[in-house]
């Protein structure tokens, strides 16, 4: 029994139509994830041109590129009972589609939520000076502990960074004040540096000039000679500083001479 020629090409259009709608296109980043009846195929396919019977295959496309998930802002108590807000920002890409789609429902959302309790914990063990100052030792911790979490889903955590981290305003203030007396006090130290610096070259001149007393006389004449260059009326008179003591000297004998003598009396 031969079939209407109309019958046949309705048979041949239907199945050309079924052929054409099974056929998948993914992208060089996409693969395919492919369940017939029910059950996991070992390879996911792509990319390029695929074939997915349809209703006995089911697809699901998962991308390989890498993606930026951000952290919410967390509140944070440190070691030392500092209360912080602190976010990040997470890296990470897919390694095996089959794991990413069978092992969890949303890898991202549950990414998230494992960053979050991190950050917390790990955070919450550090003082605030090795939060601001060791930030990279403590983002390489982070990416360690989530990226054991996200092995078994086929998921890398490619990086982890603190972005963010909000103090609050009295905790500023202190801060800037710790600075503003670290720097005072390094002016101070320089200062006094400098001032036994000049002690010490003048102790060396002094010395140097000991060995030749007219280089003291030499050294009043040039004084005199650079004082003279400008246009004043002061008249310097230079007394050499020896006059003086040896002043002193004998006023103190004179005295010491003239007690006894009063004394009888």
């Amino acid at each position: 029994m031969e079939l209407p020629f109309g019958f046949v090409t309705v048979i041949i259009v239907i199945v050309a139509i079924y052929v054409l709608s099974s056929i998948k296109i993914l992208a060089e980043y996409e693969r395919g994830v492919i369940f017939r009846l029910g059950h996991l195929l070992k390879q996911a396919k792509g990319p390029g041109v695929i074939l997915v019977f349809t209703p006995i295959d089911r697809i699901v496309r998962v991308s390989l590129r890498q993606e930026a998930l951000e952290v919410p802002p967390q509140d944070i108590i440190t070691r030392d009972n500092v209360t912080l807000k602190v976010n990040a920002v997470i890296f990470l890409r897919v390694i095996d589609p089959n794991k990413a789609v069978v092992e969890v429902s949303n890898y991202v959302y549950q990414t998230s939520q494992f960053a979050q309790t991190t950050l917390r914990s790990v955070l919450g063990e550090q003082e605030l000076d090795e939060l601001l100052s060791h930030r990279e030792k403590i983002n390489l911790r982070l990416q360690s502990i989530l990226d054991t979490h996200t092995a078994p889903w086929g998921v890398k955590v490619v990086n982890v960074e603190v972005k963010q981290v909000d103090m609050p305003e009295s905790m500023l203030r202190a801060m800037a004040k710790q600075a503003e007396a670290e720097r005072e006090k390094r002016s101070k130290i320089i200062h006094a540096e400098g001032e036994f610096s000049a002690a010490q070259r003048l102790v060396d001149a002094a010395a140097l000039l000991a060995t030749e007393p007219v280089s003291v006389q030499l050294r009043y004449l040039q004084t005199l000679t650079e004082i003279g260059v400008e246009k004043n009326t002061t008249v310097i008179f230079p007394v050499p500083v020896d006059f003086f003591s040896g002043l002193q000297k004998v006023l103190g004998d004179s005295r010491a001479q003239s007690a006894p003598a009063a004394k009888p009396a």
